[in-house]
């Protein structure tokens, strides 16, 4: 499959760009690929639905905010696929039929016979929430969940309305001072989809539906964060009148890990030591997301120094690398001392060299904090 092009270099915009100039970008676009003006063309109808895809989401502002700081990852249920690829002509005239303000000669719905214009229902989206650990974030993984949706019921069949002879709409014509005006709107009858249902099985309801289990495998990237959305295009709701399906949207939780605390890409943790250890050096154990490390301690670490472990963090969403891991100092002193032990405390305190003689090489917290972000 390849590479999906950025929503905005689609359209033809920028970042900044506002709500109407994407609509009007996307017109623009829309009316040039339009399968009406150009038949048979295959790449024409590729970017037609590109554009499409492109729309639907910069138009919407929670998508939108998403898809800037996710990119396709924060859209799409795989990191990737979703969008309109799956969809047919009339799924996309259902949805945007407004971008054309209801006329240009059939455009922006469902082309039916004379110029007639069906409207394809569509499901309504479902909402699930994912926990997943920092281990899972680190590499992706695949879930599968149990969702309960309104399916088309097996044995339902339709037929042709008719009232409206399948069109979806119906004209009316009434007398003016100007003479007969004729106006036309959505048939009240099948709700503009231009079927009904002939045959219904027990336990459908009205349009057709019924409501069953199902099991959805979800493919969920790695560098997802708490909060995220991903959308799984047409796994919600079925469409009323066998019409589209809804979305399910899966939203992210990550699990607090018992030592680790993530920020970002970055992974930091916090290491005690005794002030032996410290003086004198040592080598000590850290946890990671996904083992444990060993790590050195110089001779005369100060506390509140911090060590890098690099690339022992959490990767991009958007494959931009992978973060690090910090590991924090802290030197632990003794809650209670023994007699022996005050003693040779006493001495030490006495000493010359145990007096506090910094140099100015020892980094305060907002010098370290501005290392860290700078490295």
């Amino acid at each position: 499959m390849s590479e999906k092009r950025d929503y905005y270099e689609v359209l033809g915009v920028s970042r900044s760009a506002t709500a109407p100039e994407i609509k009007k970008a996307y017109r623009k676009l829309a009316l040039k690929y339009h399968p009406d003006k150009n038949p048979d063309d295959a790449e024409a109808e590729n970017k037609f639905k590109e554009a499409a895809e492109a729309y639907e989401v910069l138009a919407d502002a929670q998508k939108k905010q998403r898809y800037d700081q996710f990119g396709h990852a924060g859209v799409d249920g795989s990191g990737g696929g979703g969008g309109f690829g799956g969809m047919d002509m009339d799924d996309i005239f259902s949805q945007f039929g407004d971008i054309f303000g209801g006329g240009g000669g059939g455009f922006g719905g469902r082309r039916g016979g004379g110029g007639a214009r069906q409207r394809t229902a569509k499901g309504t989206n479902l909402r699930v929430k994912i926990k997943l650990t920092l281990d899972e974030v680190a590499d992706g993984v695949k879930k599968k969940i149990r969702v309960n949706k309104l399916v088309n019921a097996a044995g339902v069949t339709f037929k042709e309305c008719s009232t409206c002879n399948g069109a979806g709409r119906v004209n009316r014509v009434t007398q003016t001072f100007l003479g007969a005006m004729q106006t036309a709107s959505t048939c009240p009858n099948c709700q503009g989809t231009g079927k009904i249902i002939d045959k219904k099985p027990s336990g459908a309801d009205s349009q057709g539906l019924e409501r069953k289990e199902e099991v959805i495998e979800l493919d969920i990237p790695s560098g997802v964060e708490d909060g995220m959305q991903l959308s799984v295009s047409g796994k919600g709701n079925a469409g009323p009148f066998d019409g589209i399906a809804g979305d399910l949207l899966v939203v992210i939780e990550v699990k607090e890990h018992e030592e680790l605390r993530r920020d970002g890409q970055n992974v930091h943790y916090e290491a005690f030591i005794n002030f032996a250890d410290a003086a004198l050096g040592a080598s000590i154990e850290v946890p990671t997301i996904k083992s444990r490390a060993r790590i050195k301690i110089e001779p005369g670490t100060q506390s509140g120094k911090m060590l890098r472990l690099k690339g022992k963090g959490l990767p991009s969403v958007q494959n931009y690398g992978t973060g690090d891991q910090f590991v924090h100092i802290n030197i632990w002193t003794p809650q209670s001392l023994s007699k022996e032990e005050q003693d040779m405390m006493e001495k030490l305190r006495e000493s010359e060299n145990f007096q506090p003689n910094p140099d100015g090489k020892e980094k305060g917290f907002f010098q370290r904090v501005k290392d860290m972000f700078s490295n």
